[in-house]
């Protein structure tokens, strides 16, 4: 691999001309550097953010049109598969995600449970103790709540942030996202969650410090969050048909265990 680190950062970016460099400083800095590549993947920003990723050079893929934020992801797993990364972390451009959750979230990925298992999906939370302060609206809030239910009568596991874009992934899980039709690439969200865990992945959930948005526009402000709830629920509800009734995935489970990293 060279001077290629274990961890790839995939940083989905559309539009982040003004937030993007200060993140980037941030994980330029040693204890970040000397673990993690960075990977932007710029969905055909009109702004500057394929340039201003260039000048401070990192890697960056530039969508000729705007493919939205799974499909921006599910390249960048791609990527790392083909790149040989032993680990994933994804993080969102605004400056929600603070850069200090990267080295924990290495080092949740690396840590064997008292079973002496280690975890497939670290999730950075933004409601666990040891969670910094993260105001949310009360649209928000519902949705929060619904899916966290619709995730523990799925499944028994209660998770805390079912929706939080800050995740560290293994290689085997990665693997499995970057294959065709494993990863919804409009809306991965909660449905990943559910599925994830019906297929037995081990999910491990982590304190996180987060921030509000400072510049540009969330993808779900205003009343999008509603309207996100129903998607998101009909999707949740068409993933645990699939994998619980239908049990269509259980073959590409299988398919996984003659890979060894």
């Amino acid at each position: 691999m060279g001077n290629r680190k274990e961890v790839l950062i995939i940083i989905p970016a559309y539009n982040e001309e003004k937030t993007i460099v200060p993140v980037l400083e941030k994980l330029e800095q040693p204890e970040i550097a000397q673990i993690a590549d960075v990977l932007v993947m710029n969905d055909a920003s009109s702004d500057a953010t394929n340039h201003v990723t260039k000048e401070r050079k990192h890697d960056v893929v530039t969508h000729v049109f705007n493919l939205g934020y799974g499909s921006g992801l599910q390249l960048g797993y791609k990527y790392a598969v083909r790149k040989d990364y032993r680990y994933v972390i994804q993080m969102d451009a605004d400056g929600q995600h603070d850069v200090c959750n990267i080295p924990k979230i290495y080092e949740a990925l690396q840590t064997r449970d008292e079973n002496g298992e280690l975890p497939d999906i670290v999730l950075g939370s933004r409601f666990m103790e040891g969670s910094t302060d993260f105001p949310v609206s009360p649209a928000k809030k519902i949705a929060f709540a619904w899916f966290r239910t619709m995730l523990r009568l799925g499944t028994g596991r209660s998770i805390s942030d079912p929706t939080t874009g800050l995740q560290g992934l293994s290689w085997r899980t990665f693997l499995f996202y970057s294959k065709y039709d494993n990863f919804d690439d409009k809306y991965p969200d909660a449905n990943m969650l559910m599925q994830m865990l019906l297929l037995g992945f081990r999910v491990r959930e982590i304190p996180a410090v987060m921030h509000m948005r400072t510049e540009g526009i969330s993808m779900h402000s205003g009343l999008k969050p509603i309207l996100y709830m129903f998607r998101m629920t009909f999707s949740v509800l068409a993933v645990w048909i699939r994998e619980k009734i239908l049990k269509m995935d259980e073959g590409k489970i299988h398919a996984l265990e003659k890979y060894d990293k």
